[in-house]
């Protein structure tokens, strides 16, 4: 299928020149418009796609420099090759620097146009043919800046309403619905013995492999999906579904099977998997999240595959109860909140001797997996050193009784308490750091990532102090900063809106556009305008 190219010339017999002269047929191109001015030329391109511009530069009502000025403001794609005049050399500068592909200068030299023609296609076939491919190389993975919003879902920490303007003109988003795989190192098995010695580097490395190899996977099947870690050795897998599809749970647990089998050859350790039952659209990925979590925790004898919630086994009041103090106490913990963590563990010692010997048996081994996840949890916030670490792993890799379950339970939480109040210190200057740190960076393209490494902390803990400090995301706080920048440089400044993008962290001015228009409601170009005339006019009244 040929591209189009449209011609703008205000002289009628060059047009016709060009239609008749040029072997568009042989350049892979049609002649899809015509236009005698700047601004013919932009309606045209506001109602049709053109793959190319040939354009004058000199024209009447509008020129060829505002028109390219006006083309590259909107996002149109299409290059441009301009027809200059021998006097015109200043205005083919300027209009180099919109990103104008060349210049052919006047009395035309048709066969030398062909070839400016030629070269400049053959450069956009190119262009397309890699994009095609790089596209097919990360198949449909969900971009990356969608990934982080969907942590901070799963993770309760931002509203997922129309409300919330980090989904303003994008309400189709909250009607998409997922499958929810949990993907979960068990710390306690022999195989992960080794994992507990790595340092940091070492298992940022090995959860780096890992979350590679289920994206690999994911895309051998093309599957439009997401990989979320959401702590050291634990994943959420969401994979975007059709709704006229209905949940077929045997497809589903052939994947995760695919998914555990490709990370047990390529990284030789096993997962745990736990599928939520039904689809979760975004609304429900939180509570669909927690319910998995919660099932594989509670789970005495752990399948490497289950689904949750089980039907076949009902929650009872006794389970509940202690999910809910268990998780207030893990929260407390990572808070730093000594008051909570020491209300919860009477709530749980309690529990605990109100349940007979046949419930004791039964709670032992979700008593004994809770432990494994406090160690983990305040192995992140690098609560013990190395020696206190191993001694508490030695006490936990022996079989022994509720009674010294509970007894490590008391080691971690009198150590948090010890630490509290140094802790707590350290993570306000740690946010503060963290603060100073992505305002010097902001023209970056930041990721939470690089600014937890950046103040020594993992990663989920960082996103959950940063939550708890500045009553917002990483994301919704960075995006409001860059945003907040981009409308004082567009007010006070003539700099064009490519290079505010890139002055602000955005590479690419399609997509600080559609961010600037969900934040503000209006694209920059209009917003420009608007703030403008607006100084213009005060000034005027101060005269």
């Amino acid at each position: 299928m040929n591209g189009k190219v449209l011609l703008v010339d205000d002289e009628p017999h060059i047009t016709r020149n060009l239609e008749k002269v040029i072997p568009w047929e042989m350049l892979g191109l049609t002649v899809g418009g015509t236009a005698k001015n700047g601004m013919e030329a932009l309606e045209l391109l506001e109602s049709e796609s053109f793959d190319l511009v040939l354009c004058d530069i000199r024209m009447p009502v509008m020129d060829g420099l505002e028109l390219v000025r006006h083309i590259r403001e909107k996002g149109t794609e299409s290059d441009i090759i301009m027809l200059s005049g021998y006097q015109d050399f200043a205005y083919t500068r300027a209009a180099i620097q919109y990103g104008v592909k060349d210049y052919v200068l006047k009395p035309i030299p048709y066969d030398e146009l062909t070839g400016v023609i030629a070269r400049v296609m053959a450069n956009q076939r190119q262009k397309k043919k890699q994009q095609s491919e790089e596209q097919q190389k990360i198949g449909r993975m969900i971009d990356l800046a969608s990934e982080k919003i969907l942590y901070d879902i799963l993770m309760d920490y931002t509203e997922v309403t129309s409300g919330n303007w980090l989904f303003s003109g994008e309400e189709q988003e909250l009607d998409k619905r997922y499958v929810l795989i949990v993907l979960d190192l068990d710390v306690s098995s022999e195989r992960t013995k080794d994992w507990r010695e790595w340092s940091d580097k070492e298992r940022k490395l090995w959860n780096f492999a890992v979350c590679n190899v289920l994206r690999e996977r994911l895309q051998q099947n093309g599957l439009h999906h997401a990989v979320i870690q959401i702590r050291d050795g634990e994943w959420c897998v969401l994979i975007e579904c059709e709704k006229s599809l209905p949940y077929d749970l045997k497809q589903i647990t052939a994947w995760t099977e695919l998914l555990l089998t490709a990370v047990k050859n390529h990284v030789k350790l096993s997962l745990y998997a736990g599928i939520y039952r039904e689809y979760a659209d975004v609304t429900a990925l939180s509570q669909a999240y927690k319910l998995v979590q919660q099932g594989m925790q509670l789970t005495p004898v752990q399948e490497q595959t289950a689904v949750y919630p089980d039907d076949r086994v009902g929650s009872s009041r006794e389970d509940q109860a202690f999910w809910d103090t268990s998780e207030k106490l893990i929260g407390a913990v990572k808070r730093g909140d000594t008051t909570v963590v020491d209300d919860e563990l009477k709530r749980l010692t309690t529990q605990l001797q109100r349940m007979n010997e046949t419930s004791l048996g039964r709670f032992k081994p979700m008593l004994h997996f809770f432990v494994l996840n406090l160690m983990r949890e305040t192995k992140e916030m690098g609560i013990f050193s190395r020696e206190q670490e191993d001694l508490l792993w030695l006490k936990l890799d022996r079989r022994f009784g509720i009674k010294d379950l509970l007894s490590v339970i008391l080691q971690v939480t009198k150590a948090v308490a010890e630490k509290s109040t140094d802790k707590k210190k350290q993570s306000e200057r740690s946010m503060a750091e963290a603060k100073s740190f992505l305002s010097r960076n902001l023209y970056r393209d930041l990721s939470v990532e690089e600014a937890a490494s950046h103040v020594g902390l993992s990663t989920s803990y960082f996103s959950l102090l940063f939550k708890q400090t500045y009553n917002e995301t990483f994301i919704e706080y960075v995006t409001r900063e860059r945003m907040e920048k981009a409308k004082s440089l567009l007010a006070d400044t003539m700099k064009s809106i490519a290079q505010i993008a890139k002055g602000v962290g955005y590479a690419e001015r399609r997509y600080f556009t559609k961010v600037f228009m969900k934040y503000t409601g209006e694209n920059p170009t209009d917003y420009r305008n608007k703030h403008q005339q607006i100084v213009s006019v005060q000034e005027e009244q101060e005269s």
